[in-house]
């Protein structure tokens, strides 16, 4: 007979065995269109080294600090107010006061938004779009696609982009030599973000950046609620 020790070693690689094909089929499952998908992350990451990333560590070279803190800051203002909207489309009112509080505060005093005044003032920030917004009322993610330029996305997330751009403060914007420099200068803001974050990217890197996607993604939509739970028989 098997000792009580390696017995439980034979039980724990069983059931690293069983997690590890269940999280295999489920890859597979979320990603049926992976051919093209690393075709097109390839095309993405090409461009990013040739063009994004170089122009995004220029800006961050060359730009104080506090003035990219201050850029930030008023995208993430415009950001609120699609969180507002996406929060009012999923009946979370309480939210949606918050993000208004935000907008109004960080908008008036905090010089445009350049400076954030709601957050030290304990005023929420949340975080929805469309595409939570859809998964929220009982949408299905659909499978996980890679988008030219645009990166990471489901079909369901993908969708969600639409009302989405519309809600974006600066579609209003008429005069496109103001809101082509914005939407530039908010893809590279968005790139300086990530720029720290991407280092700690292991192994392949297209099936790294799949399966954080989808993770946070299904963070988001269930608002950070995790539903797990274990059996007295799996220890």
């Amino acid at each position: 007979m098997l000792s009580k020790s390696l017995k439980k070693v034979v039980i724990t690689l069983s059931v690293a065995l069983s997690l590890s094909a269940t999280m295999v089929h489920a890859q597979s499952e979320n990603d049926p269109w992976e051919g093209f998908n690393r075709a097109v992350f390839n095309f993405n990451e090409g461009l990013d080294r040739a063009v994004l990333k170089p122009v995004t560590q220029g800006y961050r070279y060359v730009t104080p600090q506090i003035a990219q803190t201050g850029v930030n800051n008023f995208f993430e203002n415009l950001k609120d107010v699609r969180t507002m909207f996406n929060n009012l489309f999923q009946g979370k009112v309480h939210n949606a006061l918050e993000d208004f509080s935000r907008i109004t505060f960080n908008t008036t005093f905090g010089l445009g938004g350049l400076i954030d005044v709601a957050t030290p003032m304990g005023i929420a920030k949340n975080n929805e779009d469309f595409g939570q917004t859809l998964g929220y009322w009982g949408v299905s993610s659909g499978p996980y696609v890679v988008l030219p330029l645009f990166g990471p996305s489901t079909v369901r997330d993908t969708v969600g982009m639409v009302p989405d751009w519309y809600i974006d403060p600066l579609y209003y914007v008429d005069d496109n030599s103001t809101r082509v420099p914005l939407r530039v200068l908010r893809v590279i803001d968005t790139r300086s973000q990530l720029l720290d974050a991407e280092r700690i990217i292991s192994g392949d890197r297209y099936s790294f950046i799949r399966d954080a996607y989808l993770q946070r993604r299904e963070f988001l939509i269930n608002d950070g609620e995790m539903n797990v739970t274990f059996d007295e028989s799996d220890f």
